[in-house]
């Protein structure tokens, strides 16, 4: 009886992580060799995103940051409510870089003990756009310096996206 029960348990086991096991190869999302966080630093217009609870109904999304004297970076997000023109929503955060390295990976933490990757997987040159991506790709958002981002550019972040395995037909374009 005992054997049948082992059997039994290492049958539903080898099963259950079959099943978990994913079909698909993604591959590990790069992020960009160098930040420097006093060029990133200011604020960011949203230009799209991938949809998320948290940013539910939001519109003209900008998102403000700035070092902090402990060496962490104050976040904070702002939108627009159910329409260009709706109440100001406001979210406080804090993060911190986690690969001092490239500046490229940090944590996001708006509620304690709760955080979020924040990988920055493309930067313009002279830091006029960014793309921000998380890293199983749950998460996206295409930032830039200004409210609108040029057509031929924006074609260009999207095509880079593509290439690193994020489906840009979900993207949420910003005011939409």
């Amino acid at each position: 009886m005992r054997y049948l029960v082992i059997v039994i348990c290492l049958g539903c086991a080898t099963a259950l992580l079959c099943a978990c096991r994913s079909t698909a190869k993604v591959s590990t999302l790069e992020v960009v060799p160098r930040v420097e966080l006093d060029r990133y630093i200011g604020t960011w217009y949203e230009i799209a995103r991938y949809p998320n609870r948290f940013q539910k109904d939001c519109f003209a999304t900008t998102a403000t940051y700035d070092l902090r004297d402990d060496g962490k970076i104050s976040v904070i997000n702002r939108c627009r409510k159910g329409s260009p023109d709706g109440a100001e929503k406001v979210a406080r955060g804090r993060a911190w870089v986690v690969d001092p390295e490239t500046n490229a990976r940090i944590k996001v933490q708006f509620f304690w003990p709760f955080s979020g990757d924040y990988w920055i997987i493309q930067l313009g040159e002279q830091y006029e756009y960014a793309v921000v991506g998380h890293p199983d790709r749950t998460y996206l958002w295409i930032l830039s310096r200004t409210p609108q981002m040029e057509p031929a550019l924006y074609a260009r972040v999207l095509e880079r996206l593509r290439e690193q395995g994020y489906d840009t037909s979900r993207l949420i374009v910003n005011g939409s």
